[in-house]
């Protein structure tokens, strides 16, 4: 099949530290050649990819900032509209952006939405295409805009032997993962570890849009003796910080659509303690890869029981719900449904 996997363009594919959706694109891309696909990467010009790379924009933008990003949106897209007929499906990843111009083409497309669709612009520009076939990446991430084109929920997956548990025996301690912002709620994974007498390790980024709420509701909660701030991480760093901590802890304030951190954790066989919002209930297993709790008092109970929880079934239910073959069988399917709609 000759397929066209259209990423956003502020992170390389893979990212360099930070980034959820280019790492995702990357998992599907090399999932879907490792089966002998014909696969097309529109990606920044710093991707690295086993697929053919066209390079629409030469460096990420998050590592080049320019005045006009919405710029080479629109160069993006007229390139690609260019280059549509040469594909049997086209899989974008940039949200509302394909819609107007690839509805007219003529050739089948698909977009995953990988953020948050509880927004009043995104419904008004999403319901002016009811029909435009759309993946959900958590069945969560629906609510708002139940009525659209739905082609299906595929669950997010990676490499199975990207991230494998790999423990040193070192002291245990509670991970905090990705990303410092005020839906995040670093301030009670701060507290959960607190109560449960274990030290919390804080690898995650701040950007700079979070810089004041970090300033002030975070940075002197960091000053406590339980707390050690890591920082941004990368993949292969990730193995042992995951692979040495008690659990990872997802104290999330919103509705998250999928929550990568989660299934990066169960690769390491590491369980996982979430709040039951958004995915969580999707993703998480109760009582097998970690837990879900609905207050501060579930979560610091659950933080001081995590020793019950199986760490070789944490893993093995890893690979039986969340690596990228799996994933790119799960598109592979949409795609032909879509295909055999257009004859």
């Amino acid at each position: 099949m000759r397929i066209a996997q259209i990423a956003p363009l502020f992170e390389a594919v893979p990212p360099k530290l930070y980034g959820g959706t280019e790492r995702v694109v990357h998992w599907i891309t090399e999932a879907l050649v490792a089966q002998g696909h014909d696969v097309t990467l529109f990606a920044s010009g710093d991707s690295v990819t086993s697929a053919k790379l066209d390079a629409v924009w030469p460096q990420a933008l998050r590592l080049s900032p320019i005045a006009d990003w919405v710029a080479t949106y629109a160069l993006l897209i007229e390139h690609v509209a260019q280059r549509a007929h040469e594909f049997d499906v086209l899989h974008f990843h940039i949200d509302y952006w394909p819609n107007s111009v690839f509805s007219r083409l003529g050739v089948p497309f698909v977009t995953t939405l990988h953020g948050r669709l509880d927004l009043h612009e995104f419904h008004m520009v999403y319901n002016k295409f009811p029909t435009v076939p759309i993946v959900s990446i958590s069945n969560n991430q629906r609510r708002p805009v139940p009525n659209l084109g739905w082609a299906g929920t595929v669950y997010h997956g990676m490499p199975a032997d990207l991230l494998t548990p790999q423990p040193s025996g070192a002291d245990k301690y509670f991970a905090f993962l990705g990303r410092i912002s005020p839906e995040k709620r670093v301030d009670r994974a701060i507290e959960i570890a607190g109560a449960a007498g274990t030290e919390l390790r804080v690898a995650a980024k701040i950007d700079r849009a979070d810089q004041e709420y970090f300033d002030r509701e975070i940075k002197h909660l960091f000053t406590q003796p339980h707390v050690n701030y890591i920082g941004e991480i990368n993949d292969a760093q990730k193995i042992g910080f995951l692979s040495d901590a008690k659990a990872l802890l997802v104290p999330i304030d919103w509705e998250e659509p999928f929550g990568l951190v989660m299934i990066e954790a169960m690769a390491c066989g590491t369980p996982v303690i979430a709040f039951r919002r958004g995915s969580v209930p999707e993703v998480i297993d109760h009582g097998v890869t970690g837990f879900i709790v609905d207050d501060m008092k579930g979560a610091i109970e659950a933080a001081r029981n995590i020793d019950t929880i199986d760490r070789t079934g944490v893993r093995r239910r890893f690979d039986e719900r969340f690596t990228n073959l799996r994933m790119a069988n799960d598109y592979l399917a949409i795609y032909k449904k879509l295909i055999e709609a257009k004859k």
